[in-house]
């Protein structure tokens, strides 16, 4: 990894990436808010160069690192930075990017948990709690009777093992997140029927991460 620290440099680089992920294309323009112990010494542990690195979908041990104000400049990304030493409501090494791409706006809320180890803890208000270090499927829906036994059900015949998932809704009856962590990958096909499902809203799917 590039330095100096596993928590601020390395997990940072891959919450940048798993927002990328999500986003599913390149990022335009990110307003990237660094909050607690990140907010008091992002610039001296370099979680500003890594959290663009991230965004730009680079490695933890890539060595353009160390210029990606540069890199990012040059290709034509936006970006402004936010601290906020002080929120008792938020894990100690958090940061939220509210990106937008070439097709939308999301906003992805990550935390680094050490040793380079990540969660990804909120994706447009909706909690989850996932790695990024397995196959992730992200299912936006109306909140219908059944939705969930039936796309566990779809994913099931994929032989496919779910080994966590979280599901979060606005209200009843109005639209719900489904993350789901899996041992193995999707076929296209099941990604291409689960899209094309009318009370399916978005589907994102992410294979794990890279170093």
């Amino acid at each position: 990894m590039i330095g100096p620290s596993s928590s601020h440099t390395a997990g940072v680089v891959r919450i940048g990436k798993a927002a990328r992920a999500i986003l599913g294309g390149p990022v335009r323009s990110v307003a990237i808010t660094f909050y607690n112990s990140f907010a008091r010494t992002y610039e001296g542990h370099g979680s500003d160069r890594a959290i663009l690195g991230g965004l730009l979908d680079w490695a933890t041990d890539d060595d353009r690192l160390r210029e990606a104000y540069r890199h990012a400049d040059e290709n034509g990304m936006k970006y402004t930075f936010k601290a906020i030493p002080n929120a008792s409501d938020r894990h100690p090494n958090t940061v939220v990017v509210d990106m937008t791409g070439d097709t939308r706006s999301l906003s992805v809320e990550g935390i680094s948990r050490g040793g380079g180890l990540i969660s990804i803890t909120e994706i447009e208000g909706f909690r989850c709690n996932f790695s990024a270090q397995m196959p992730t499927i992200i299912i936006t829906a109306k909140d219908v009777q059944g939705s969930l036994a039936f796309i566990t059900d779809v994913v099931s015949h994929d032989d496919c093992n779910i080994a966590t998932m979280t599901v979060n809704r606005t209200a009843r009856n109005d639209t719900a997140k489904m993350v789901m962590e899996m041992d193995t990958h999707l076929r296209p096909l099941t990604l291409e029927y689960l899209r094309a499902l009318s009370w399916v809203k978005d589907v994102t799917y992410m294979d794990a991460l890279a170093d």
